[in-house]
Order: structure tokens, then sequence, then C-alpha cells
């Protein structure tokens, strides 16, 4: 179970995959929770996160040939997919007995395209992948077709082969904590996440997102828009777990799409965590819909942050995306959430239709006037398998289909996408001036001094963020010289 080497702290998982600004680098917890359900089927399994851990493409294949699999699946994204097909190239050489399959959004949108990519490779598993290889082992193991799997692209006779389409898993209840996974196969230390406290924990507690946003890649390729969730009390037991077995989490992340889709089923979480005396804070991501009631709750349960896409200062922008948002929902839930003790992390995305140089300046302006705890501002990306993609392809606003290209230069969020008036240079930039004049504006550095005096604990986060921050831009600096 491998995520594959890219480069250096290259955070895969993560929805807009990059080497991020400030230094995030998210779990591999889909290949966690696979993980999780073949070990418990009885399968021998690695997890390897080169990344997180450092590994060359040389190291990966010595510990691979040491370990000796029967299955190697590979991880993969949109902008790291040449790379991936080369590693995964390289695995089945090295192993040429195994089976190795390939897995994530790019593939499962493009599965014959990403199998020509790299002619040695056998499968690409499609969607939610978990039951998908542990099906997959089991029948390999039995000396059976995998063309019998269901959820697979194979190859077969010169041709690649759709099987049967793999339902979505019914009930995460039975899925092993991934934090279980974590403990035996990774070092929590390596991961890092900007807005929370250090060492985080990210776990999922649902999949599936009922929103219509028309960029949002896990939704349209991965989990569907069916919400899905995990029972409170399971949710609960991990968060113990987490207590119990990695007691150096400070904090722990959920990294649902949207946790509060069920707010009743988020507040009985609420109520859980407070009746079994939770001591770890927790960040997740909501949207601005959410009501006074709810924030409350999560506070109490330890809740300390949450995230938020607020895309954009323009009504007629935020329609355009299907978002589903008025931007005076915007406003009264920051002020909900200031009421009830929660920090906000906000999102602005520039790029979507009907953008103009006046909508970003007022999607800035937008920002400034929420002022939340911070923000960040990206071109929006789009992913194949999106409707955002579609758009983007069908009115020539897309300018390569070179995977590569989305990443920039300076290995950051990029989107290959010019739009009349704005081209995508224009975007990167106002980007960058944006964050600049968000978090270095002197009414902001002054909340922060103030924040960190009365609150040590954010003084650490603040300082290791502002140090990440710094290495940035000296790593562009570097490269201009």
């Amino acid at each position: 179970m491998l995520n594959p080497p890219f480069h250096p702290r290259f955070s895969r998982s993560q929805r807009s995959p990059a080497v991020t600004k400030g230094g995030t680098l998210y779990y591999p917890f889909w290949l966690a929770a696979a993980t999780g359900v073949l070990e418990k089927d009885g399968f021998d399994c690695l997890l390897l996160d080169a990344p997180a851990r450092g590994f060359a493409r040389g190291e990966v294949l010595s510990r691979a040939a040491d370990f000796s699999p029967d299955i190697v699946v590979c991880d993969t994204s949109t902008p790291s997919i040449y790379n991936d097909a080369e590693v995964a190239e390289s695995l089945k050489e090295t192993l040429p007995r195994a089976f190795v399959v390939l897995t994530g959004t790019h593939p499962t949108a493009l599965p014959e395209e990403t199998l020509a990519l790299a002619p040695r490779v056998d499968a690409v598993a499609l969607g939610e992948y978990d039951y998908t290889l542990r099906d997959l082992a089991r029948r390999l193991k039995a000396g059976g077709d995998p063309a019998g799997v269901a959820g697979l692209c194979i190859r077969r006779g010169g041709i690649c082969l759709r099987t049967a389409p793999r339902p979505l898993i019914e009930d995460l209840d039975e899925l092993p904590f991934v934090s279980e996974t974590y403990r035996k196969h990774l070092d929590i230390r390596d991961y890092y996440f900007a807005a929370a406290d250090y060492p985080v924990v990210q776990i999922i507690s649902a999949r599936g997102c009922p929103q219509r946003c028309f960029f949002c890649v896990y939704p349209q390729t991965f989990h569907g828009r069916r919400f899905r969730p995990r029972s409170p009390e399971n949710v609960a037991a991990e968060f113990a777990f987490i207590a119990a077995n990695l007691p150096e989490a400070r904090e722990i992340g959920l990294e649902d799409d949207t946790f509060t889709v069920d707010r009743g089923r988020a507040r009985r979480i609420c109520e859980l965590l407070v009746g079994q005396r939770n001591r770890l804070k927790w960040y997740t991501n909501v949207r601005a819909d959410l009501e006074y009631e709810t924030l409350a709750a999560m506070k109490e349960a330890g809740c300390r942050l949450v995230t938020v896409g607020f895309e954009s200062g323009s009504q007629e922008l935020l329609n355009r995306m299907k978002k589903g948002l008025r931007l005076e929902q915007s406003r009264a839930f920051v002020k909900n959430a200031r009421r009830a003790g929660i920090l906000v992390h906000g999102c602005i995305m520039v790029g979507n239709p009907g953008e103009t140089r006046e909508t970003m300046a007022e999607s800035l302006r937008f920002a400034k006037e929420l002022a939340c705890d911070s923000f960040q501002f990206y071109p929006l990306i789009v992913y194949p398998g999106t409707e955002a993609y579609a758009w983007a392809k069908a009115h020539g606003y897309l300018l390569t289909e070179d995977y590569s290209k989305w990443m920039s230069p300076s290995l950051s969020h990029a989107s290959p996408l010019s739009l009349p008036g704005i081209s995508m240079e224009e975007m990167e930039r106002f980007c960058e001036r944006a964050y600049r004049s968000y978090h270095f504006n002197p009414r902001y550095l002054a909340r922060k001094l103030v924040q960190s005096a009365l609150r040590p604990s954010e003084g650490r986060r603040n300082l290791r963020s502002a140090r990440r921050y710094a290495a940035y831009l000296a790593r562009g600096l570097r490269r201009r010289r």
C-alpha cells in the first residue's frame, strides 16, 4: 500500500494535491482505511508513505522487494499522475509477479487513459476501493480471475475491461478505525495541518456530500453525493481510541467533506464526546449555513476551529458554481462562530464562471470583512471527472491537458485555466497578493499577537505557521535567484 514518492512533502491525499505554502501534509487516509480492511480480513500489509518519510524511489523499490507482496496498490493524484505511473511501472519491473493497482480520483475519472500511461500496470480500482481490494486479494489468493471482482478496470486481451460497478459501502461502522492503521504503520509526527495544533490525527466520520458544488472532486468521482455517516457511537469510540493509544496527539481533524450534513447526528457526537470527557481538540469542515446551537454544541465538545468554503464575495458567482449559499448566511455564520468561541479558517476560490477582476477584488474585500482566523486564496482547480473540468474544456478555457501543469513551478496549487480577460498567471498572482494582503494587514497581525498572548497553544501554532510560510518564501527566493 503505497503513497508514492514525488516531491518532498507532496500532500497527495488532500482535495487539491500540492506542496503547500504552509507545509500541510495530509495523512493517506484512503490508503490507510483500505489497509485496515485488508488486515482485518487476514492479509499481511505494508503501508508506506514516501512523501511523509522522505523516501526516494530507490528506497521504495528496495522495501517492496524485501516485503515481496502479491499485490501492490499505488495512490495517485492529477498533478503527480505521470510520476505515479512511472513508480508503478518500476514496481512491476521489480516485482513482475505482483498484481499492480492504481487508485485515486484521477484514474477513477480516466481509467483507460491512466492505464495507457503505465502499460505494465494490471488494473485501476475505481472510486471507493476498500472492499474492491479485499475482494481482489481473496480472488487472487484462491487463484481466480480478477475480472470477477467488481469495481476494477483491468487489462484483458489487449484492451481495458471495466468489471461490474462496485456498490458504495453502506455500513461504515464495519471499517476498522483508520487511526489503528496509523498507529501500526505511520508516525503521526510526520503530518501537519497549518490551522491545527501539532501533532494532529486526521480521520473521516462520513463519506459522500449531498451539496451540488460543481468543482468538488470527491463527491463527483469517489464517494458520491449521498451522505453515508458512521454512527455517533463509532466516531466517539475512535476519539477514545486515539486518546488512549496515540497520547502525543493534540488535535483530531474530522476531514469529512461536510461534517454537519446531519446536524442531529453532529450534536449527538458532541453529546457523546462531552459524556466521555474528551480531552482532544478537533477541527472539521462545515458549510456557512450552520446555526449557533450546533456551533455551541461543537465548542463544548472540544471543537476549536472549522474550515469553511466561502468561495466568493459575489452572489452571482456563488449561484453559478452551484454553491447553494448566500452572502448573508456567511456573515451570520462568522458572527455565530465567534459567539460560540470557534475559530474559522476560510477559503476563497477565483476563476469560477463569470469571474472578473472586479469580482476577485470583491472576494478579497469580503474576506477582510469576515475577519476569520485565517484565509486561503487559490485558483479554481478543475479536476477530471468534475463538472468544472467539463465546463472549462467545453468553453476552451483549459489551456492544456498536460497534468503536470496542475502544479505550479513553485510546487503549489495551479490550474491551467484561462478565462476571458483573466489569464492563469493573473489569477495565481492575485491569490499570492490576496494571501499577503489579508495576513500581513496590521489589524490582522495585532489580533494574532493578542491571541498568542492570551492563548499560548494558539501562539505556538501561529509561530509554527509563520516559520513554515517563511520557509516557503525562502524557497521561492532561491528559485528566482
